[in-house]
């Protein structure tokens, strides 16, 4: 009852978030791929020689095999080129016990907050901007339904294309560059797109702890219901047996009972 009441407030949070999450995704490809004069320092592609992953994963357990299908797709990055930035305790917990290189660690509650994904965000921009890192990619879990949680892997710096996340209904690369509708940046497009990209990488982290938040509220209430079944099956099962036993148990002492009269006759 606790997880499902947690769970209605995270999906409903995860879900309110994804119609800005593509209206912004949309507005980001549009902006940097038209035709302006503009560089950045987060655009900037690199040859990738070492990357850091910001993993995010739950503080608890009891969430099915939520944490362990996350875990596994971190795991097939190379620990000698990757550096990892953790949400969570079971992600950081991961990291120590697998021997890889933890940068930062950084905990969000029941009800993640952008003062939260700002942190975390932060960290993973200075190193790419600092040179440290020539990539970063978020390692996290995608909420679809109250029963089926999908973990994904994003590429999110430099800004650009997001890979490995295919949303229905949303318009593919090839459809937003056949767009023909032209922009007017005010004032300028060079402090319009410096704003937003300053901003962009934050809200997509934010929206990423949204959708880790309800995936694993809603793992954890179905593994929970899973649980209180599988008990009152055993329950029912164990009953059912002793009952069994207590009858033979009676029919044998009333045989006993009847034996005796007739010998005694």
């Amino acid at each position: 009852m606790v997880a499902a009441s947690k769970m209605r407030k995270a999906q409903q949070a995860a879900l309110n978030g994804r119609p800005f999450a593509r209206l912004l995704y949309r507005f980001q490809r549009k902006a940097t791929t038209q035709a302006v004069d503009f560089t950045h320092p987060l655009l900037e592609v690199r040859e990738i020689k070492k990357r850091a992953v910001i993993l995010i994963g739950g503080d608890k357990g009891l969430c099915g095999a939520l944490n362990s299908n996350l875990f596994r797709m971190a795991s097939q990055f190379d620990s000698q080129s990757t550096v990892f930035i953790t949400a969570g305790r079971r992600a950081a917990q991961f990291i120590a016990r697998t021997k890889r290189q933890l940068h930062a660690e950084f905990a969000y509650g029941d009800s993640p907050r952008y003062v939260e994904a700002k942190a975390i965000a932060t960290c993973a921009r200075d190193l790419f901007l600092k040179g440290e890192v020539d990539q970063v990619q978020v390692v996290a879990t995608r909420f679809i339904n109250t029963l089926t949680q999908q973990p994904i892997c994003l590429e999110l710096l430099p800004v650009g294309a997001i890979k490995g996340l295919k949303l229905p209904g949303d318009l593919s690369e090839d459809e937003l560059a056949a767009n023909t509708a032209e922009f007017l940046f005010e004032p300028n497009p060079e402090a319009f797109l410096g704003y937003l990209l300053s901003h962009y990488f934050n809200l997509f982290i934010y929206l990423v702890l949204l959708n880790a938040k309800a995936s694993e509220q809603s793992a954890r209430m179905v593994a929970m219901k899973n649980a209180t079944d599988n008990a009152n099956t055993l329950i029912q099962d164990l009953t059912l047996e002793y009952n069994k036993l207590r009858q033979g148990k009676i029919t044998t002492e009333l045989l006993e009972i009847v034996g005796g009269q007739i010998d005694s006759t």
